[in-house]
């Protein structure tokens, strides 16, 4: 992927979740809020979301940083930190 905007990583985040959880509604997300309260997602989905975020963005996520992916926003500015945005 070429250069990426804020905005581009968040949408990658939805269409992740839409693939992985497809009654996922984007705009019912508080992006304050922890993504696993408001997704019904199991470990495994969680890995899941990880595995493809990491496959579309070419981002390394060491399972150290999972934590760090807990809300849409700290996924966001997580992600946009490791592409040097």
């Amino acid at each position: 992927m070429a250069t990426l905007t804020r905005e581009q990583i968040r949408k990658t985040i939805f269409d992740v979740f839409g693939a992985i959880a497809p009654e996922v509604e984007p705009d019912t997300i508080d992006p304050g809020k922890p993504l696993r309260d408001q997704i019904d997602l199991d470990s495994m989905d969680f890995l899941n979301v990880i595995i493809r975020l990491h496959e579309i963005l070419k981002i390394d996520i060491p399972e150290s940083d999972y934590a760090q992916l807990a809300t849409l926003d700290s996924t966001v500015d997580y992600l946009s930190r490791r592409k040097g945005i």
